[in-house]
């Protein structure tokens, strides 16, 4: 047979095949789209994810080429959300991977230091020029009574977590406590692995690399745990936190003076529940994502609204940054082994640090100078007014006194988080304190009746026991694959039918 003759049969092929696919479509599938990015809560992820798993579970033998084949999907994933910026991210893991090796290698204690230095500046570096540049810039402009005009600076998706779990690498090398990852192929897939790399939590090496050199594969009830977890995420994000968000919040905050007390009240309590079912929803779809594929995280939220003091809080909210603030700057700084007022001053700092970490905002700074605050009020209160003999602490009047004053408190502080300006946060204090009106109930509850009643479920949902959702967990796992495939099926259905007509980006993507 002449060459011509496979050819032409060849080519016919080719021609039905091209024919079969929509070439658009599957260039808007491949290719960066800055209106539209890959998210959890989309039905582009939920389809190509179906079709990772099935070729993941297709290489279930060879365990080197799911760990090639996950490290492409997460590159795939992270090109999608920040296009170039993938480059930055593979050039953030190969100068871990060769800093770690020539640590490991290194006795000397001033080139260990120099080492964490060049790691440390170069990650706050690259934070600084993406993140801070342009309101340092507007700052030094506005004291110079000059305008400024912002540069073009495209912000990375996830630089504030891929870059603290690098700093955490390092440094837990040099400290002993973590030996370097030997296999490049091990750290690109640590830094680069999907679930968490846009919004957390933040996963440190020390957590995850043994899991990578050991291969792992998802259990029956892993896979059915993580079905549980990304249900409920998706229930936190599309069905509560979008809809309270779209339909009152944002209305809200975005013209405060236009609403009366009460709603201004309800808006701010609205939003601290948003902000945690939006957050927490992604952590839960996170983690749930990471057991498919068999890699266990820890919590990232425990029930953050039954704190009982701003401390307590910051050990159930947001727990991998909180924690991370905690081992990698508080410690550092002396933490609690200094003077009272130096420890004081280390927590506030900490937290002010915490604050900047989340944005390029003086409201950022502000909402975590507000906690700083806090804890260190709450801390003095406990020093100069301790419990006296008998006293017990855990009666439920004090419990529930705790409980509201700590939730209110830190509402407040997340009016600054959302506000736009100083100017909107004075308008909302000014409405709450001056013009409540409680008259106005009735009509509110009218209006906005699907938006009241999903935050009191939301609410509730919250503080009810924890036994009930790890009971309602444990009935899930044990149900044979074909209900749980029909309940998450249920569950999308729904989601689909009551999402707003736009996709709603996760909030903590922006930082």
């Amino acid at each position: 047979m002449s060459q011509l003759e496979i050819v032409t049969p060849l080519h016919h092929i080719w021609e039905v095949i091209s024919s079969w696919i929509d070439t658009e479509r599957l260039r808007a599938v491949m290719l960066f789209d800055p209106v539209n990015p890959l998210l959890f809560n989309t039905g582009l992820f939920l389809l190509l994810a179906v079709a990772f798993f099935f070729l993941y579970r297709l290489l279930s033998r060879w365990s080197g080429a799911r760990m090639v084949c996950i490290i492409l999907f997460s590159l795939y994933f992270y090109y999608k959300s920040s296009a170039e910026c993938c480059f930055i991210l593979l050039g953030v893991c190969l100068s871990d991977y060769l800093l770690g090796i020539i640590l490991g290698n290194v006795r000397n204690r001033i080139l260990r230091r120099c080492i964490v230095a060049v790691n440390v500046i170069v990650n706050i570096g690259m934070l600084v020029y993406f993140k801070y540049l342009n309101l340092i810039f507007s700052t030094f402009a506005s004291i110079g009574g000059t305008d400024f005009d912002a540069l073009d600076i495209i912000l990375p998706a996830g630089i504030s977590f891929f870059t603290f779990r690098s700093i955490s690498y390092i440094v837990d090398i040099y400290r002993g406590t973590l030996r370097p990852a030997t296999n490049l192929l091990d750290y690109i897939f640590f830094l680069t692995f999907f679930p968490p790399l846009l919004a957390g939590p933040v996963v440190r090496a020390a957590d995850m690399l043994p899991q990578i050199k050991r291969r792992p594969v998802a259990t029956r009830a892993m896979v059915g745990a993580g079905l549980f977890l990304i249900i409920c995420g998706l229930i936190k994000k599309v069905i509560v936190a979008d809809y309270i968000s779209g339909n009152f919040v944002d209305r809200v905050f975005d013209n405060p003076a236009l609403y009366t007390g009460l709603e201004n009240l309800l808006a701010l309590y609205g939003f601290t529940l948003q902000l945690y079912c939006d957050f927490s929803g992604y952590s839960d779809m996170a983690i749930g994502l990471a057991l498919l594929l068999g890699f266990s995280f820890k919590d990232n939220f425990n029930a953050p609204f039954k704190s009982q003091s701003p401390t307590e809080w910051w050990r159930r909210w947001h727990i991998s940054l909180s924690t991370w603030l905690r081992d990698y700057l508080y410690i550092p700084m002396g933490g609690s082994r200094c003077s009272v007022k130096r420890s004081y001053a280390n927590q506030f700092n900490t937290m002010l640090l915490g604050g900047l970490w989340h944005g390029a905002s003086w409201m950022y700074i502000i909402w975590g100078a507000w906690n700083g605050i806090l804890l260190v009020v709450h801390k003095a209160l406990r020093k100069a007014f301790p419990a006296p003999p008998g006293v017990r602490r855990d009666q439920w009047w004090r419990r529930v006194a705790n409980i509201f004053l700590t939730f209110n408190l830190m509402a407040v502080g997340f009016m600054f988080f959302r506000a736009r300006s100083m100017e909107h946060v004075g308008q909302m204090v000014g409405q709450i304190f001056t013009n409540f009106h409680v008259s106005v109930a009735p009509q509110l509850i009218e209006g906005y009746l699907a938006v009241m009643l999903l935050m009191l479920a939301g609410y509730l949902m919250h503080f009810a026991p924890r036994r009930w959702s790890d009971t309602l967990r444990d009935h899930y796992i044990a149900l044979r694959p074909i209900w749980q495939a029909v309940i998450l099926a249920i569950v999308l259905l729904v989601i689909i039918q009551v999402r707003s007509s736009r996709i709603v980006p996760f909030i903590y993507l922006q930082y």
